[in-house]
């Protein structure tokens, strides 16, 4: 069954009050997108590049690894909403992830509400079935723009010229999230849908926002592909809370390949006019992009540099955040 949801459209004169939760907590389950950036690319250059269709390339399943985290919102009357925000790449490592978090028995146990597809991004999409084996009928939440492929995947079918198959079929309801407004989904919590063409011929990526009780707004991304700043921005022009940034979470996409370029270095800087008390990036910001922002002296958090996440200055793989 798939559903689409029309958004609460919201005009800029005119911000919406999305209510508000006590807290919320998320744990990252992985960041690691894949383990060798190179190789990666090297794959994607000779599958066509960047402008080629994901699900006609094929990558090495040995270099994924894949970017999945669980949110757990906890309403101002104490009651606990868990959301799985992704779904990583290789389904054997996210399995062991699972194992080493204890999402498997939140899965199994039905303790999880809704999984959250940020975007259609492989590092974030293929690693869906080590979620349908142990919770086949759960709701996913997807953008409006999810390609045919993506559903097809959700359904079991195999992607031979990309090496991949998913052999357990999601028999639960798919949502798309359609562009355009605001999606509440609990007291406090939101999503917004933009709409906008990434590398690998996808389209559209979904990102939460979260108002905290006497704290203010959590941004929280999968990959950022439409810009943290337009992130941060659409928050403060539609959201009552949106003038009140306290907290940003996840992939930032600022130097996800290496070296980052003179604009990248910008936003950096313009981060800063925001005023966040909190900033937990990870997955695809950037090491350089990051040492940018503790040499501005921004509120970063830091990460143990365990199970697979290289360094300490993000938070990584098993860490927790809470906001």
């Amino acid at each position: 069954m798939i559903e689409e949801r029309q958004p609460l459209i919201v005009s800029a004169g005119s911000p919406a009050d999305i209510g508000a939760c006590r807290s919320i907590r998320l744990t990252v389950v992985s960041e690691v997108g894949w383990w060798d950036t190179p190789r990666m690319l090297a794959q994607m250059t000779a599958g066509g590049g960047p402008e080629a269709s994901q699900w006609g390339i094929g990558f090495d399943a040995d270099n994924a690894a894949g970017s999945c985290s669980l949110l757990e919102v906890e309403a101002l009357d104490g009651n606990l909403t868990r959301i799985l925000i992704d779904a990583g790449w290789n389904a054997g490592y996210m399995s062991e992830r699972f194992r080493a978090t204890g999402v498997d028995r939140l899965l199994e146990n039905g303790d999880i509400a809704f999984l959250f597809l940020s975007h259609e991004h492989l590092d974030h999409f293929w690693g869906i079935e080590a979620v349908l084996k142990l919770a086949p009928e759960i709701p996913i939440l997807v953008p409006g723009g999810l390609r045919q492929e993506g559903i097809d995947w959700l359904r079991g079918r195999e992607f031979p010229q990309a090496g991949i198959a998913n052999h357990t079929p999601h028999r639960g309801p798919v949502v798309r999230m359609l562009p355009g407004g605001i999606h509440p989904l609990l007291p406090g919590l939101a999503s917004v849908t933009f709409d906008l063409p990434i590398l690998l011929d996808i389209r559209g990526e979904q990102s939460l926002y979260v108002h905290v009780a006497e704290k203010g707004l959590v941004c929280v991304t999968g990959c950022c592909h439409q810009g943290v700043l337009a992130l941060v921005d659409y928050a403060r022009d539609h959201l009552e809370t949106g003038k009140r940034p306290y907290g940003l979470y996840g992939g930032l996409h600022l130097s996800p390949f290496g070296p980052m370029t003179d604009t990248q270095a910008e936003t950096v800087r313009a981060l800063g006019r925001y005023g966040f008390q909190k900033i937990a990036a990870n997955h695809c910001t950037g090491a350089e992009a990051l040492a940018l922002m503790r040499e501005l002296d921004y509120p970063l958090v830091a990460g143990t540099g365990r199970s697979g996440s290289v360094g300490t200055d993000h938070p990584g793989n098993g860490d927790a955040v809470l906001f």
